[in-house]
């Protein structure tokens, strides 16, 4: 699959310029390597009944654990967005009625911008998950991701 890249007035270039590979996926299973800011904000756009979430996951062989930030179209039209820094221990959610500020949340994220997650109120969901859990992201909707 070709990386996708995003145009900017300096020339192309990928969303996260570190050695990590960030691939998102969807519901449906489309997955994109190095997605653009635009790919991503049309893949959170696309959201709705039978493509209720992505997720951008950061994969990198120097890094052990698993790092990503993970997005639901809840029910009541709600979003509800969960990261995960590595280990359990430091896995986060929070909702809100948002589209902009979920974007703007997974551009932070994936660009390791500081203060991405500011202006959420983050819950820690750890206890939610054993001393086990050190899989990769599992989907929102209760099935493991790929």
């Amino acid at each position: 699959m070709t990386a996708l890249v995003s145009a900017s007035s300096s020339g192309v270039r990928p969303l996260l310029d570190d050695l990590a590979m960030l691939i998102a996926t969807n519901e449906r299973g489309h997955v994109l390597k190095r997605p653009s800011t635009p790919a991503t904000g049309a893949m959170l756009a696309n959201l709705q009944r039978g493509n209720a979430y992505m997720i951008l996951e950061r994969v990198d062989e120097e890094r052990p654990g698993s790092w990503y930030i993970q997005v639901l179209l809840c029910e009541n039209n709600t979003y509800q967005l969960e990261y995960r820094d590595g280990v359990a221990e430091f896995h986060y959610q929070t909702q809100t009625m948002s589209q902009e500020k979920v974007l703007g949340a997974l551009l932070g994220w994936a660009g390791a911008k500081l203060g991405w997650g500011d202006g959420f109120m983050w819950n820690n969901l750890a206890e939610e998950f054993g001393r086990g859990d050190r899989d990769g992201p599992k989907s929102l909707t209760g099935t493991e991701s790929g």
